[in-house]
C-alpha cells in the first residue's frame, strides 16, 4: 500500500481539530501511506487570535505547519478535511481554501479522490454532523468518493458518530481524548485501505 497517498487538510483554531488532524495522520502512515499534513491559511486579523491565550499558543506552536496548496489535494489518492463548526458550518477559513478548488475541478483532477471528513464542537450539540454534511457537499461536486466511519468497527459504538469523528472541546478546554483518537486512526486507516483498494481496480480496470 505504499505506493498510496493521502493528504490531511485541516483548519484549528485551539489545538483541538489539529490533535485529531496529527492522530490521523499518524494512522494513515501506519496502513502504508505516504502522508501530508497541511494546515490552511489563517483569515482572522492578528489582534484577534492574540486576544484569545490558546489561539494564540496554538498559532506559535503550529507555525513551521506548511500550508495548503492545490498540489497537496492533485496529488492525494484520499483526502481527510478537518475543521472546526462554526454555527454549524466550517470555517471560513477551510471553506476559502476549498472555495480556490475550481482548477482543479473543472478538469476532472478531484473526481475518485477517497474523502473523508471530521470537526470538533466547544458543545455537546454544536453542530458536529452539520458540519461534516457540510463539506461533504463538496465531495458530490468533485465527484470524491465519500468515505465515512459509519459503524465499521467497535469504536464508532463508544464515538456515537457514523458521518466522522467529533470531539466536544468545552470551548477548547477539553483535548481530544482515547475514543476521539481511537475513532479518528479508524476512520483515517478506513479512508486509506479504500483509495488503495480504488486504486489497484482502476488500474487494473
Amino acid at each position: 500500500m505504499s505506493d498510496v497517498k493521502v493528504s490531511i487538510v485541516y483548519y484549528s483554531a485551539t489545538g483541538s481539530v489539529y490533535t485529531l488532524a496529527k492522530a490521523a495522520a499518524e494512522a494513515a502512515e501506519k496502513a502504508g501511506a505516504e502522508v501530508r499534513l497541511r494546515k490552511v491559511h489563517e483569515l482572522a486579523p492578528e489582534e484577534a487570535i492574540q486576544s484569545n491565550e490558546g489561539w494564540s499558543k496554538h498559532a506559535l506552536e503550529t507555525q513551521d505547519v506548511p500550508e495548503a496548496t492545490l498540489d497537496d489535494l492533485d496529488w492525494a489518492d484520499a483526502i481527510l478535511l478537518g475543521t472546526p463548526t462554526r454555527y454549524g458550518l466550517p470555517t471560513a477559513q477551510l471553506k476559502q481554501f476549498i472555495d480556490q478548488t475550481g482548477p482543479l475541478w473543472g478538469t476532472g483532477k478531484l473526481v475518485n479522490k477517497v474523502c473523508s471528513s471530521f470537526t470538533s464542537a466547544g458543545t455537546a450539540h454544536g453542530g458536529q454532523e452539520t458540519t461534516i454534511v457540510a463539506l461533504n457537499n463538496t465531495f458530490y461536486h468533485w465527484g470524491a468518493i465519500i468515505v465515512p466511519p459509519g459503524y465499521a468497527d467497535a469504536i464508532q459504538f463508544q464515538a456515537g458518530n457514523p458521518y466522522g469523528t467529533s470531539h466536544v472541546s468545552n470551548n477548547g478546554a477539553t483535548p481530544p481524548g482515547e475514543t476521539e483518537l481511537a475513532a479518528i486512526a479508524f476512520q483515517a486507516t478506513r479512508a486509506t485501505q479504500i483509495a488503495a483498494a480504488l486504486k489497484k481496480g482502476l488500474a487494473q480496470a
